[in-house]
């Protein structure tokens, strides 16, 4: 039995049991074990008014995940409050926090973000006890780095704002405090006929100064990107918004086509041009400006990514432009961020360096060590270790965890090392780039790719090297752990190997108590099948929707995101048939009848281009020639479905027997 605010002994043949560190992700930088465990009383008591909004968070999160209530006061500690209390201890920094778990659970801390951080500790030590109580013992968690953090590539996906407010969950509940927002972009000209004008680009952001320029096929409103920011502050989470420029630009010349340069691709501004420079200080004003700026953080970034060095004019216009951006964002009173590009684009034209953060991504484009000396604050991001590009074959599909949970810290940049707590490594991140428009990626093909990212590098951010818990644990451990309170983005509905939802009769129309399965599941149902009309579905969730009769051609299938896949199958009237829909992350599958009909895995689309086009001898007399193509370039459509479970369908046809597993 654990009472409240009772650390019980645990007696063995050899007296009593010390508490081994317990899992937490990140790995608690101390731990001191106590004996026994206490159970929480039910009361938050917060010692200064400026911890009132962390202790609310905490009741809020607590209630969401566990569904009990916890109540919030003043005053002295009982036996079983979690007490909050700020304390002056330099050596706790700005996200430290001091957590002492015996009579009461006392939380000291230097600020409300190191208060709050020490909040998922418990949360996270909550969840994984049966009945809520917490191992007795000590610990001092201190980061290594300051910046932990994570950049989604919005402009050529469009990513939804509800992922974006669940993202910023997520990486809070693993102490990670930095969410950069690339929020424009293109595709490759080569995939779109080598024509500028058909190539896929947008801007994400609702824009008054240029009517027009906002992409038509996904953006946020000033509101809701205000919004987001305001949740991830409460979050303890930074957003970093990223304006791209003046490589990556193609939405602005598309906007306006003199923008763009004609020697270099319209996917480069002219620097040539001045129309060029009052067209994005219009841009920037208007999200810096006025006393609620729509870009809310401390922080802006201005892009600078990837521009040609072909000839010394053009690098000094670079220079002289990127110099010009990183002061135009600092008048608003903010600091600014540039990617990595000053040893590419080496030239005499000086470049602001103070209170400038370097996003170094390629030792090439910038040599760390050369931006060290001129005065730069690097973030770790090395593409070689932490890009990933979903489903493309180069880069990382899925992280490497093991390498970067084993080998890699923010001190680790590309082919060079640093010391450990480098005072110029302000800390590191992760990205996600859509390079590949079209492939059939959805946003939860991104997130089953960026938790167990966040997760790792939440652990080499914040434990940095000094992480004890072997690999294969933390790999089996963290799987265990929710995303975050309230949020399900992976569709966990059990663990693997059990049945998680059965239901004899499915009802047209019928909710059920589950949005979605994600991977790896199981769905399988029995059908007396009548006839349907095209479009008849037979489950549908907030992402997705299953089909029993596509709406094009009236065969089995799915639809996501504005992706339709269907499988070669149609369901015979009359006819009563087991279906079972079995889904991974590369695959979805269909069986009938206990037998496989039709696996839809990636399937290559090829770019078929002129110079492609292999020249056989031909019969010119009968005027035949045959056309024949070894294309260089392909993006590989992926077909993947996290099954729709919420609400079923207005369908004719006999659906029982319905079994939802976890593989």
């Amino acid at each position: 039995m654990v009472l409240a605010g009772v650390c019980l002994l645990a007696f063995g043949s050899l007296g009593a049991q010390v508490n081994p560190k317990p899992f937490v992700v990140p790995e608690l930088k101390t731990w001191n074990g106590g004996e026994g465990q206490v159970a929480l009383s039910g009361r938050i008591v917060v010692k200064n008014s400026a911890l009132v909004h962390v202790a609310q968070a905490l009741a809020a999160d607590y209630q969401e995940m566990f569904g009990r209530s916890l109540s919030v006061a003043k005053g002295g500690a009982k036996a079983g409050d979690i007490v909050l209390a700020l304390k002056k201890d330099k050596s706790l920094g700005d996200e430290g926090y001091a957590l002492n778990i015996g009579r009461t659970v006392q939380v000291d801390a230097a600020t409300a973000r190191g208060a709050f951080w020490a909040t998922r500790t418990l949360l996270q030590l909550s969840e994984q006890s049966d009945d809520r109580s917490l191992p007795c013992g000590q610990t001092t968690d201190v980061p290594e780095y300051r910046l932990r953090g994570f950049m989604i590539d919005c402009g050529r996906k469009y990513i939804p704002m509800g992922y974006l407010r669940n993202l910023t969950k997520v990486m809070a509940y693993y102490k990670m405090n930095t969410l950069h927002i690339h929020l424009n972009d293109n595709g490759f000209r080569q995939y779109f006929g080598n024509d500028w004008n058909k190539t896929q680009a947008a801007f994400r952001l609702e824009c008054d100064t240029y009517p027009g320029l906002t992409a038509k096929d996904g953006s946020y409103t000033k509101q809701e990107f205000i919004d987001l920011q305001k949740l991830a502050a409460d979050n303890e989470v930074e957003i970093i918004p990223e304006i791209d420029i003046p490589a990556h630009s193609l939405a602005f010349s598309h906007y306006k086509p003199e923008l763009g340069s004609k020697e270099y691709g319209m996917d480069h501004l002219d620097l040539f041009n001045p129309e060029v420079y009052t067209f994005f200080d219009g841009l920037f004003k208007e999200y810096l400006s006025g006393k609620e700026p729509v870009f809310r953080g401390k922080r802006v970034h201005i892009g600078t990514d990837e521009y040609s060095n072909a000839k010394k004019e053009v690098v000094e216009k670079f220079r002289e432009f990127t110099d010009h951006y990183i002061r135009y964002v600092e008048s608003f009173g903010k600091q600014a961020v540039v990617w990595g590009a000053l040893t590419h684009a080496k030239g005499d034209t000086p470049v602001k360096s103070e209170n400038v953060l370097m996003d170094i991504w390629y030792n090439g484009y910038a040599d760390p060590v050369e931006m060290k000396r001129q005065g730069y604050q690097l973030v770790s991001i090395p593409d070689g270790f932490v890009y990933i590009v979903p489903a493309a074959g180069y880069y990382y599909d899925y992280l490497n965890t093991e390498y970067l949970y084993n080998s890699w810290t923010p001190a680790v940049v590309g082919g060079k090392t640093f010391e450990e707590n480098d005072p110029a490594i302000e800390g590191g991140m992760f990205a996600v780039w859509n390079d590949h428009v079209g492939n059939g990626i959805t946003v939860k093909d991104i997130h089953h790719r960026v938790f167990p990212g966040i997760q790792t590098l939440a652990v080499k951010c914040w434990t940095g090297a000094k992480t004890q818990l072997p690999y294969a644990e933390f790999n089996q451990r963290r799987q265990l752990l929710s995303e975050a309170p309230g949020v399900n983005e992976l569709g966990r509905l059990g663990r693997p190997g059990t049945v998680v939802l059965e239901k004899a009769t499915v009802r047209p129309g019928e909710v059920l108590q589950a949005e979605e399965v994600g991977y790896d599941y199981s769905v399988s149902f029995s059908l007396k099948a009548r006839e349907e009309a095209k479009g008849t579905e037979l489950f549908r969730s907030a992402h997705a929707v299953f089909y029993l009769s596509d709406p094009r051609q009236g065969k089995l299938g799915f639809e996501r995101e504005g992706y339709l896949n269907t499988f070669n199958y149609r369901i015979e009237p009359g006819k009563q048939v087991n279906i079972t829909i079995q889904g991974n992350n590369r695959m979805t599958r269909l069986l009938v009848d206990g037998q496989v009909k039709e696996e839809l895995a990636a399937q290559p689309l090829y770019v078929m281009r002129d110079q492609d086009r292999a020249h056989y001898q031909t019969d010119a007399d009968r005027g035949f020639e045959p056309i024949v193509y070894h294309p260089t370039d392909k993006i590989n459509y992926q077909r993947t479905l996290v099954f729709p479970l919420r609400k079923a369908g207005n369908f004719k046809s006999t659906v029982s027997d319905l079994k939802v597993s976890m593989q």
